[in-house]
Parts: structure tokens; C-alpha cells; sequence
């Protein structure tokens, strides 16, 4: 019988090629401490903040002119040390990490004057660091699982099932700078409807949609399509759409069903 990897092991096994990108779920998530992430080019040091995040290379970005941006590309293919503090949920005591680096590339973020990317190659990738992204990946790949599990179980948007959703009764369609508020009628891990006033655009199916779902664990950012749409008595917009994978979204869902299921008069559908 082949020996089954276990700890860090197992983890590089199964996503040593994987990048995460870091917004500010997967920041919060991850326990990146902000403060306490920094880039050393030789007396020089850069306060940065991880863009993705790999077990053999991670992408940084920091506040650079355009000036110091050339001048720190003289430093491509020199060593540089990455400082970075995680704080992971369960922990009270911080892991602090400081990993030898090979600074392969330096440019300018795309559409983001004034902001620099740093790539940097690790030298040796420390097991807890392992440990800590291999946690996240399969916490990530778990999600995906409930993602589809929770599918087809819509959730009625009343006052008592908002309360066990921490829903703040708040959310906005983002096709425009302010964004158009809309009435959630219901939710399910894939899918959503909603109600926008008279006046709204009736959208064709396939449009691509972005949501602001506002939640007391999260504020939440879920994209789709357009499954359909048409109008209703008194003018009003009533929409269904189809959610691509949002692992926020997934996690309040998830939180829903174990509180229905621990406590079945906690939610009233």
C-alpha cells in the first residue's frame, strides 16, 4: 500500500501549484496582519501587500512612483527577504515569518498609477507556511463542495429568515457608480432573485450582473448572469440570476442551514 502524504506534505502534493488571490476576504481569512508585511532590498524596506500568494512565489504590491519603481529594478535577480505576520482564526499567538527570496521581476500594476508589483521566488518555503495555505485551499475546496450542495435549496428573504442570515435587509445591483438598490426576494448558493423599482432596465438573459449583498459577517460581492427577467405589475423588475462561485456568500449560507438545523425555530421560511 503507497504511503499516503500527511501535514505539509500532503498539501504541496495537492496545490504546490496553486496561487491564491488576495482580496480582502482571502486577506482576512488568511490572518494577514497588514501592517506587518514587508519587502527588504538590501538597507531599503518596502511595506507591501500580498496580490497572490503561492507556496513557491507570491506577487506584492506596494506604493511606488514611477521613479522609485525604476530604481528599485536595478535590484531583479538579487536576494530580498519577505517579513510577513499571519494571525489564522483559533490562534492567539501570531506566526512570523521571514523567508530568503529571489526578486525576480519588478513592474507597474495595470490600471493603477503610483503601484508597484514585486515577484518574488522563495528559496525555501517554511512548513507552517504550508500549513497555513494548504488550510485555506481546503477550507476553499470544501466551500465549492457546499456551493453545489446548497444549489436548489432557495431561501424565502422574510424578517425572521434575515435575522438568522445576519442580512441587513441591504443590497445593490452595481450597474452604475452608486449602484441600484434591490428587494432580495430569495437566495440560494447559485441563484438570485430580486425586485428593482419601474424604470429599471429588463435585462436580457446572459447579461453579466455584480451584487452588493450587505451581511453582518460579510459584505458581500456576488457576480452572475442573467437567467430572466421581465416586468411586472406597476412597472417593477423582477430578475433571476445565476451566481458564480462566492465563497463569502457560500459561508453565511452554510452558517443559515447549521443554525436551522441545530435550532429549527431560529428560521421561519
Amino acid at each position: 500500500m503507497a504511503n499516503v502524504p500527511f501535514g505539509p506534505a500532503q498539501y504541496l502534493t495537492r496545490f504546490s501549484e496553486q496561487s491564491i488571490s488576495c482580496n480582502h476576504y482571502v486577506l482576512a481569512k488568511l490572518g494577514i496582519d497588514r501592517s506587518r508585511c514587508s519587502l527588504k532590498i538590501e538597507d531599503y524596506v518596502i511595506l507591501c501587500m500580498p496580490f497572490q500568494f503561492g507556496f513557491k512565489r507570491s506577487i506584492l504590491m506596494a506604493p511606488l512612483s514611477k521613479e522609485e519603481l525604476v530604481f528599485f529594478q536595478k535590484y531583479e535577480n538579487t536576494t530580498v527577504n519577505l517579513s510577513i505576520t499571519f494571525i489564522p482564526a483559533g490562534r492567539i499567538e501570531p506566526i512570523h515569518f521571514f523567508i530568503h527570496c529571489s526578486l525576480t521581476k519588478i513592474g507597474q500594476m495595470k490600471n493603477r498609477e503610483n503601484v508597484g508589483l514585486f515577484v518574488v521566488d522563495y528559496k525555501n518555503t517554511p512548513d507552517e507556511l504550508v500549513m497555513v495555505l494548504g488550510d485555506f485551499l481546503d477550507g476553499q475546496e470544501k466551500l465549492l463542495s457546499q456551493y453545489e450542495d446548497y444549489a436548489d435549496t432557495p431561501i424565502r428573504v422574510t424578517p425572521d429568515t434575515s435575522r438568522a442570515l445576519g442580512y441587513n435587509m441591504y443590497s445593490v445591483i452595481c450597474d452604475s457608480p452608486q449602484g441600484r438598490r434591490i428587494q432580495v426576494l430569495s437566495l440560494s448558493s447559485k441563484n438570485l432573485e430580486h425586485l428593482e423599482a419601474a424604470g429599471a432596465p429588463v435585462r436580457a438573459p446572459g447579461t453579466a450582473v455584480q451584487y452588493q449583498l450587505f451581511f453582518k459577517k460579510y459584505r458581500v460581492s456576488a457576480r452572475g448572469r442573467v437567467e430572466r427577467a421581465a416586468q411586472i405589475p406597476q412597472g417593477i423588475i423582477q430578475t433571476v440570476s445565476q451566481l458564480h462561485f462566492c465563497p463569502e456568500l457560500v459561508e453565511v449560507i452554510d452558517d443559515y442551514w447549521l443554525n436551522v438545523h441545530s435550532n429549527p425555530k431560529a428560521a421561519k421560511q
